[in-house]
């Protein structure tokens, strides 16, 4: 559970950097948000090392170094090859979470019974291949954004003349992550009760859930509606604290989110 988190989250900060411009911040902010995903890789490796495959921390290992290669480049005048960089680590980290032979053991099925049966289970082919992608890909987009955008707001804390655009487009990307995040989980939901009934779910998994959407959607989506407001009239030392906030139900979104996947394959 937890290296999927730390991949997730990894995945997402890295994808927040393709909605920000270099000209506008300052590298010292990429090159931070590499040395921040080298830290999850480092901690999904050790929790891994035991139980992965071979060529699972082998490209785990070469995104690790992919980072680290990152935050030199962010570091030096010009950040030569910075950009490349940024698209193999995350090519890299995307690798890990998407469905791969079975020779290729993906990580989070070391840990997760309910992926290893959706794996090999026979059914609609977009819960066997496309609900677990759609998941990984949802939950590391919401989480890696709130992170990023949180980060950046305090960035305005020591260069309070940077323009407010980048803080403006990471906003407006939550809020959309938050909304596709919601309806594949409605999708979910739907299918679950057109299929077995409400009646099926388990008890944890019915206590679960209403705290998994109150949590994980509405607040997050309120918070980042109150940040975007406070944003535009430039009080960003307002709009990060709300965002510290935002960071906090996401990840308790994403992670009950998680235990709900355990108990039902599906991306509540």
């Amino acid at each position: 559970m937890l290296p999927l988190f730390c991949l997730r989250l990894g995945l997402g900060l890295l994808a927040s950097l393709l909605l920000l411009s270099p000209h506008q911040i300052n590298p010292r902010f990429y090159r931070t948000q590499f040395l921040t995903v080298l830290g999850l890789g480092a901690v999904a490796l050790a929790f891994l090392w035991t139980e992965a495959s071979t060529p699972v921390l082998a490209t785990l290992g070469g995104a690790l170094v992919l980072c680290f290669l990152g935050s030199v480049s962010w570091s030096l005048e010009g950040h030569p090859g910075g950009r490349l960089l940024m698209v193999l680590a995350l090519l890299s980290l995307l690798a890990l979470l998407l469905p791969l032979p079975s020779l290729w053991l993906r990580a989070a099925e070391v840990h997760d019974p309910a992926r290893a049966f959706l794996a090999t289970a026979r059914g609609p082919l977009w819960l066997t291949t496309v609900a677990p992608v759609v998941d990984d890909l949802t939950s590391a987009l919401v989480l890696g954004l709130a992170t990023t955008a949180m980060l950046m707001g305090h960035s305005y804390l020591i260069a309070p003349a940077m323009s407010i655009t980048p803080l403006m487009r990471l906003l407006g990307g939550l809020t959309a992550a938050l909304g596709i995040r919601l309806i594949v989980s409605a999708v979910a939901l739907w299918f679950w009760t057109s299929t077995r009934g409400a009646s099926t779910l388990s008890v944890e998994s019915s206590l679960w859930l209403p705290v998994r959407w109150l949590v994980g959607f509405i607040a997050p989506l309120g918070l980042c509606w109150m940040a975007w407001q406070t944003a535009r009239i430039r009080s960003t030392q307002s709009a990060t604290g709300i965002l510290y906030v935002a960071v906090i139900f996401c990840f308790l979104g994403e992670l009950t989110s998680q235990l709900l996947w355990r108990e039902t394959a599906l991306p509540f």
